[in-house]
């Protein structure tokens, strides 16, 4: 029998039978889709900071979907090496000739590379990035299976090698670089992290540029097995720590299928991100895990970086006043006391006949199309001018 229920946006609803049973099978629908995000979190929380040997493309396939923040690929590049060689002593070159690199065609390695960037696709947030580093070799083949999957290429970044392995045949230039591709996960998906203001902190006050000298990996750095490479393409924490600082924050966690001897996961730990590792060799994971634990763990503070002014959250001037940071009636000043406005109960100032924010009367009084309100008017305090932008930072930092 019908019955009816009194909704407080809707006024009286009619309820029937068939009703019942659809609200009944949204609620079991609902619960259902809370059990599968807690055991989503469970499983994910299990596999963090550990490496997983086996298969990338089968191991991500078993992570839960839209998992983890960001994705660092160093896939196996295909050099098609077939000779061996040699320096001008006829010393050997200890180059790449390991079975991982090897495929029978380009067409099997254009397959293996669209299934795995599949599989990487399922498990990246959709705010998340993807990096995948490459030489000549295969970085076209990999940009066009990234495309074709409707990933969103934000930059191809150079790594410039400062001390590049010489080209010992002199058929050829000096092979002194590889690429990085970083992408999105697709054009509409935003909202992933850039950490533009660390980068340029990072660069002495610099925007941070698409082209990165740095060092190939050699030295105390160079990890052995007896008197040989542990890996053959172990890629310099330098070039990690770059990568990681410009697209993620501490907790995120940073996923690496290809994770060799462990450079992602080191530098993951050193800055306070959460790793997950999958590699097929236990040649590899032994090395990795035994360079890992080496790694102490920075405190909160040390964690601390020049954080994204976009990404900081919105203090209006209204909230300065009505805390009594500054009063109704204060005087401001522009740089060098030229300009001044007094300050209204709304949070608005007022200038001769202007009045408005403190964007829009700075910019009035300056005859100037725009204006950062926060950084041109200042307080006078001990005699001394200082920006209104210290109250909103305080804020801020009590927000956190």
């Amino acid at each position: 029998m019908p019955f009816r229920a009194i909704s407080p946006l809707l006024g009286p609803v009619k309820w029937d039978g068939k009703s019942m049973v659809k609200a009944s099978k949204s609620a079991s629908k609902s619960r259902k889709n809370e059990s599968n995000s807690a055991k989503s979190k469970s499983l994910l929380s299990s596999k963090l900071n550990k490496i997983i040997q086996g298969d990338s493309i089968e191991v991500m396939n078993a992570l839960p979907e839209k998992s983890v923040d960001v994705i660092f690929a160093d896939p196996p590049y295909n050099m098609q090496l077939k000779d061996t060689l040699a320096r001008p002593d006829n010393s050997k070159v200890d180059g790449v000739h390991d079975a991982w690199d090897k495929f029978s065609s380009f067409s099997a390695y254009d397959e293996f590379t669209y299934r795995w960037l599949e599989a990487a696709r399922r498990v990246l947030k959709d705010s998340g990035t993807i990096w995948v580093i490459g030489s000549y070799h295969n970085i076209f083949r990999v940009g066009t299976a990234l495309q074709n999957l409707e990933y969103w290429v934000l930059n191809d970044v150079i790594w410039r090698k400062t001390n590049p392995m010489p080209n010992f045949r002199g058929t050829r230039f000096t092979n002194a670089h590889e690429t990085l591709i970083w992408a999105a996960k697709s054009a509409d998906k935003g909202g992933y992290t850039f950490n533009y203001d660390a980068m340029k902190a990072m660069n002495e006050d610099k925007q941070m540029r698409s082209d990165w000298n740095l060092p190939i990996c050699s030295g105390h750095e160079r990890l052995k097995s007896g008197d040989k490479k542990a890996h053959a393409t172990q890629k310099p924490e330098s070039l990690l720590y770059r990568v990681l600082m410009s697209s993620t924050k501490p907790g995120d966690v940073v996923l690496d299928p290809f994770f060799g001897t462990g450079t992602t996961g080191a530098v993951a730990k050193k800055l306070g991100r959460n790793y997950i590792g999958i590699e097929r060799e236990k040649d590899y994971i032994k090395v990795a895990r035994e360079r890992i634990a080496k790694i102490s763990e920075l405190d909160s503070e040390a964690l601390g970086y020049t954080e994204s002014k976009r990404s900081a959250p919105r203090v209006p001037f209204g909230t300065i006043v009505e805390r009594g940071m500054i009063t109704p009636g204060t005087t401001l000043y522009g740089a060098g006391r030229r300009h001044a406005a007094r300050v209204r109960t709304d949070g608005t100032l007022i200038a001769g006949s202007g009045k408005g924010s403190i964007h829009q009367v700075g910019a009035s009084v300056q005859g100037a199309p725009a204006c950062n309100g926060w950084t041109f008017w200042h307080i006078e305090t001990k005699g001394q001018l200082v920006p209104i932008d210290m109250f909103r930072q305080q804020v801020r930092a009590e927000m956190h």
